[in-house]
C-alpha cells in the first residue's frame, strides 16, 4: 500500500515523505546465507515498514568494520543466518510509526549500533546488534527504533557521518565514559584504523598528548598531521613499550588504546602507567590474548573491554564534531553499495588509513 503525501496518515499508521509515493516494494540487501565470500550475495528482499515507534529509513552511506570481516568468516558469533550485514551508517527519514516525536521526515540520522543501549551500563542480556543477529544496514531500507536513532552533524557528508556511529562512538566512550580523558593526559594509540584516528583526533581536541605506533612512515607522517604529538614506527622500534615510557618521562601512559589483542596486549600494559588504563578494542593480532599477569599485577594497570557505545555517548559525539570542525572522519576509500565484496576485500587486506565506506548513491528507485 503506497503512501501519497506527506505528513498524512495512511491505513497503516505510518507518515510518508515527499509528494511522491512511497511503495513499499522489494528492495536490494547484501545478505550473508554462508560463512565465507561465497555466502555472500546481493539479495531481493521485500523492502520493510515501520511500526509504531519506528522509522523507515533510506540508506545515504554507510561503513566497513573489521566485525563486518569477523561476521563474515564465522568469527564473531554463531548468528542465524541468513543475515543482513552491516553495523552502522546513516540514513534518510521517509516514513515513521506511530508515536514517532523526534524526527520528523527527511532527517539525516545515525543508526545505533547496539539498538537498545541507550545510557548507563548495557543491558544485561539481548544485546540487540545491528549486522548479526539484527539485519543491518548493508540495504536499501532499515527500520529501526525511534530510541535506536540519533540526527546527524548538518555539517558532515554522507560518508563521512556514516563512520561515526561504531568506530567515532567506540572512542568516544571508551576516552571519555570509561576513562574521563583529562586534559593534559596522554593517550598511545595502536595503528591508523577508524577507531585509532577517531581517539587520536578526540584525544588531541580535549588536551591531552597523543602517541601513534604505526610499521608505516607515511601512514606516521599523516597522523602527525592529524595533531599526534609523538609518533612511534614498531617495525624499527620493536620495543615500542619502552619509547613510549621514555616520551612520559618514565611514568607511562594514562591511556593505551589496544586494537591488536594477540602477543602485543603485553606491550600494552608495559606501556601503561601505574593504575593506568588498556582498552580493548580490536583482535587484528589475534582472536586470542597471552599476556604476562606480574606487569599487569605490579601496576595494578585496568584492563577494559569496549565495544560500542551507549546512545548517550553517540549524542555527545556528534555534538562534539559541530563544536570542533577539527574531528573530521578520516574516509580511506569509498566503495558503491553494490561493490561490497571488493570493499570488503580491500579492508581485509590492511594498508587502508582511517574508514572504508559505502555510497548508496543512485541505488533507489
Amino acid at each position: 500500500m503506497p503512501c501519497i503525501l506527506a505528513r498524512r496518515t495512511c491505513n497503516h499508521g505510518y507518515f510518508c515523505t515527499g509528494s511522491e509515493s512511497l511503495t513499499f516494494g522489494d528492495m536490494k540487501a547484501f545478505e550473508l546465507a554462508q560463512y565465507g565470500y561465497d555466502g555472500l550475495r546481493l539479495a531481493e528482499r521485500p523492502q520493510p515498514s515501520p511500526g509504531p515507534g519506528q522509522l523507515l529509513l533510506r540508506m545515504r552511506a554507510a561503513a566497513l568494520n573489521y566485525r563486518d570481516l569477523s561476521v563474515l568468516r564465522g568469527e564473531y558469533a554463531s548468528l542465524p543466518l541468513p543475515v543482513i550485514m552491516g553495523s552502522d551508517g546513516v540514513g534518510e527519514v521517509v516514513a515513521v510509526g506511530a508515536g514517532v516525536t523526534k524526527f520528523a521526515l527527511g532527517d539525516r540520522v545515525l543508526l545505533l549500533y547496539i539498538t537498545n543501549w541507550i545510557d548507563g551500563a548495557p543491558p544485561e542480556e539481548n544485546m540487540r546488534r545491528l549486522g548479526g543477529p539484527l539485519d543491518g544496514t548493508f540495504a536499501e531500507y532499515v527500520v529501526i527504533q525511534e530510541d535506536g536513532a540519533v540526527h546527524a552533524p548538518a555539517h558532515l557528508s554522507d560518508v563521512e557521518a556514516a563512520t561515526l556511529p561504531v568506530a567515532g562512538l567506540t572512542a568516544w566512550h571508551m576516552l571519555f565514559a570509561h576513562g574521563h580523558l583529562r586534559l593534559g593526559e596522554s593517550v598511545v594509540v595502536q595503528g591508523t584504523g577508524g577507531v585509532s584516528l577517531f581517539a587520536l583526533m578526540l584525544a588531541r581536541a580535549a588536551g591531552a598528548e597523543v602517541i601513534v605506533t604505526s610499521g608505516s612512515d607515511e601512514k606516521l607522517a599523516r597522523a602527525k598531521a592529524l595533531g599526534a604529538h609523538h609518533v612511534i614506527n614498531y617495525r624499527t622500534t620493536p620495543d615500542w613499550d619502552v619509547r613510549v615510557r621514555e616520551i612520559t618521562r618514565g611514568r607511562g601512559a594514562d591511556h593505551v588504546i589496544d586494537v591488536a589483542g594477540g602477543e602485543e596486549l603485553t606491550r600494552s600494559i608495559k606501556a601503561a602507567r601505574i593504575a593506568g588504563t588498556v582498552y580493548v578494542t580490536g583482535f587484528v593480532a589475534g582472536l586470542n590474548a597471552n599476556f604476562a599477569l606480574l606487569p599487569a599485577i605490579t601496576k595494578r594497570v585496568r584492563l577494559q573491554a569496549v565495544s560500542g557505545g551507549h546512545r548517550a555517548s553517540l549524542e555527545a559525539l556528534a555534538r562534539s564534531t559541530e563544536l570542533h570542525r577539527e574531528i573530521r572522519p578520516v574516509i580511506d576509500r569509498t566503495f558503491h553499495f553494490t561493490e561490497l565484496r571488493e570493499a570488503l576485500r580491500h579492508l581485509d587486506k590492511g594498508g587502508h588509513f582511517g574508514k572504508v565506506a559505502l555510497s548508496f548513491e543512485g541505488t533507489h528507485s
